[in-house]
């Protein structure tokens, strides 16, 4: 693979608590990952991204960090990761993890240190003021938990600053020592053979009087130094921006082609979500038209659901109460401007939509993302705090624990699902993998029939002229490849003519079967019909 490989790949993100547990404490563990590289190297993903994997004390699901350099012991070792590594590399299969700069845990030695000592060097890790009064413009990210951005610190007799939750103190950085210890973190897994990392709440590394405190100068050119480092020493390895900003800020994280080699397009995401809502392309096309042009050495990550809440923040109010009203009728499904649950039960496990939303993904400009267990279908569970109603133990078979664990039920980190729609026994791996009509099959074939076409990772596109508003079209292009995606957001069948004239003479030849549909006329409006929710993605040969 080049130093590119990002652009083709497909990323499965998990977490390793959830996975699958080897050790029968009901808690997944990196061995038991293992133990499942061959099915995701079945599934045909390119990259796994691992969520926080350091020790924590968990108040935030591991991203309240309390060693940097080492393993949480329930999930294994050092050289427990070192294996997975080589057995991931062994089937061509990358890993990337969590870097998270913007915050360690309260409890972490350095914070511990820096309230009980003012004169210790790890004082100044961190953010400390005298008066709760400073960065006023700053909001407040987690709403619904905090109520201001300063805590205060009994031992230090201050106020320290966090932008998350009051358990997990900014660091400092405007301190150099900061800045240095952040590198060598990175250093230390590239050197364990770590592909990547997604870095965690990127906007928000800097403070300034009389500013949001968000995407400040400094924090690029700490991005830059980063990324100059990796170019140097660690060529291949990769940067993921988890920037959730406008696009006119969210574009700023590539840089020149200098910092982030990715970024995650939190602008796009809801928007999938509002074209069904409304049955109209308008806000996909809306969207990516007022996204500027990335460098060529960069790329997108899409996705449609992950660990967090689907946020709404980048979205005006009342396209925030309209989601909500389509996706969330209960209080208990909202969160922190957003809506926290899985794919399925968002498009009322619809299956029809849910292969829709796919092939969007698919299709779309960017590297595609999928959150472990939506590849079947699992269901959520909103009586469970906090986001942990997406996080519960991915479903391997009808066995007990979903096949997830051998422990006792009652030892397990999180129940598994057992409501009707989404009970394990017929949600599971094992149920569907030799189905060749599941949703897992359907993903499968897709991911496979994608990485044939390099189109999908580089090809520019370009939105076809159609009749139809609910009918959303576009052609992919790159090196004389070409691509067009047709997708219905009607909940009832269409037809479209689509303006396909300067592809006059070419054949659509239909992806997943590959049907050969007629040729394109040089005269004439190009004439497609769409059952309700359905799709067509096509190579033009």
């Amino acid at each position: 693979m080049t130093d590119e490989w990002f652009k083709n790949a497909v990323i499965y993100e998990l977490n390793i608590r959830g996975f699958k547990d080897s050790s029968r404490d009901g808690t997944g563990d990196i061995r038991g990952l293992i133990s499942k590289l061959d099915y995701l190297d079945n599934l045909g993903i390119d990259c796994i991204w691992l969520l926080p994997m350091y020790p924590s004390p968990g108040l935030d699901d591991g991203y309240d960090i309390s060693d940097y350099y080492s393993i949480n012991p329930d999930y294994g070792t050092l050289e427990d990761f070192k294996e997975l590594i080589f057995e991931s590399h062994k089937r061509g299969i990358r890993v990337i993890g969590e870097l998270v700069l913007n915050h360690t845990s309260d409890r972490h030695p350095w914070f511990i240190e820096a309230r009980s000592d003012p004169s210790s060097m790890y004082h100044d890790y961190y953010v400390w003021s005298d008066t709760y009064n400073k960065y006023a413009d700053a909001r407040i990210i987690f709403s619904d938990t905090e109520i201001s951005n300063w805590s205060w610190c009994d031992k230090a007799e201050k106020y320290y600053w966090h932008r998350f939750f009051h358990s997990q103190p900014d660091l400092n950085f405007e301190n150099r020592d900061v800045r240095d210890e952040m590198k060598r973190v990175f250093r230390f897994w590239f050197d364990l053979g770590l592909d990547g990392f997604r870095v965690d709440a990127v906007p928000y590394l800097f403070e300034r009087e009389g500013t949001d405190c968000e995407n400040l100068p400094e924090t690029h050119d700490y991005i830059r130094e980063l990324r100059k480092r990796i170019d140097e020493e660690y060529p291949g390895r990769i940067l993921l921006a988890e920037a959730n900003q406008w696009p006119e800020d969210l574009i700023k994280y590539f840089g020149s082609g200098d910092e982030f080699h990715m970024a995650f397009n939190f602008p796009l995401m809801p928007r999938i979500f509002m074209a069904f809502r409304n049955e109209s392309s308008s806000p996909i096309k809306d969207i990516l038209k007022r996204i500027p042009p990335i460098p060529g050495n960069c790329q997108w990550a899409t996705f449609l659901r992950n660990h967090d809440e689907l946020t709404l923040e980048m979205c005006t109010d009342e396209e925030r109460d309209c989601m909500y009203m389509a996706y969330a009728e209960d209080k208990r499904m909202q969160l922190n401007k957003g809506i926290r649950r899985r794919l399925n039960p968002l498009l009322n496990n619809n299956r029809k939509k849910i292969e829709l939303a796919y092939a969007m993904l698919f299709t779309l400009p960017g590297t595609p993302v999928i959150y472990y267990g939506d590849e079947i279908g699992m269901g959520d569970n909103i009586y469970l705090g906090d986001r942990n109603g997406v996080r519960t133990p991915m479903q391997w078979d009808e066995n007990r624990n979903a096949g997830f664990s051998e422990c006792k039920p009652s030892m397990l980190y999180s129940p598994v699902i057992i409501d009707p729609e989404y009970n394990y026994n017929a949600i599971n791996v094992e149920a569907q993998i030799n189905n060749q009509s599941s949703l897992l099959n359907f993903i499968r074939l897709f991911i496979h029939k994608r990485k044939e076409h390099p189109v999908f990772g580089n090809g520019d596109i370009r939105f076809i002229g159609v009749n139809n508003e609910k009918i959303l079209s576009f052609t992919r292009e790159n090196n004389g490849e070409k691509a067009l995606g047709v997708f219905n957001l009607s909940s009832k069948a269409e037809a479209a003519r689509l303006e396909l004239q300067d592809y006059s003479g070419l054949t659509p030849v239909e992806l997943l079967g590959g049907t050969a549909f007629p040729e394109i006329p040089a005269d004439e409006k190009y004439i497609i019909t769409l059952p309700a929710s359905s799709f067509f993605v096509f190579i033009l040969k």
